[in-house]
């Protein structure tokens, strides 16, 4: 029994000493002082938001634009605005509804937004150069 108290007493004496509560306390102290240091650095650093919201306003609902004809600059029609998706990159795309009747035997195209000509009130999209045959041809788009 004496032998194990040995090895004990060695092994207490070859472990850290244990902190005392001053230290733990100064140890606080110093991290509240950090955290406090950088508080105004954080506060700094908020996002402004400004917005014009009567710009905003004048702007086009993607749910109003849903289903509006897309024609070409003869007034041809050659499909109808699906929906509007925004890449990843930010990129605005319309997805556009082409060939088929009714919905039945016709595909997805995606072209980039800047390509969409659409008029003030968001009534009349215009597609220039496009025609019938033309986004036909176009790949395919298919939603994820």
């Amino acid at each position: 029994m004496r032998l194990h108290q040995k090895l004990n007493d060695d092994e207490r004496s070859m472990r850290a000493p244990r902190p005392s509560a001053l230290q733990w306390l100064a140890v606080l102290l110093a991290g509240a002082a950090i955290s406090g240091a950088l508080a105004p650095r954080l506060a700094t650093a908020e996002v402004a938001l400004v917005v014009d919201v009567v710009a905003v306003a004048d702007g086009y609902r993607v749910s109003k634009l849903r289903g509006t004809k897309v024609v070409n600059a003869q007034n041809e029609k050659v499909g109808e605005l699906d929906d509007l998706i925004v890449g990843k990159d930010r990129v605005l795309f319309g997805i556009v509804q082409v060939g088929g009747f009714l919905g039945l035997g016709s595909h997805l195209i995606a072209v980039p937004y800047s390509s969409l000509q659409i008029t003030d009130e968001g009534k009349r999209i215009v597609l220039p150069g496009a025609t019938k045959e033309h986004v036909k041809g176009l790949t395919e788009f298919k939603y994820r």
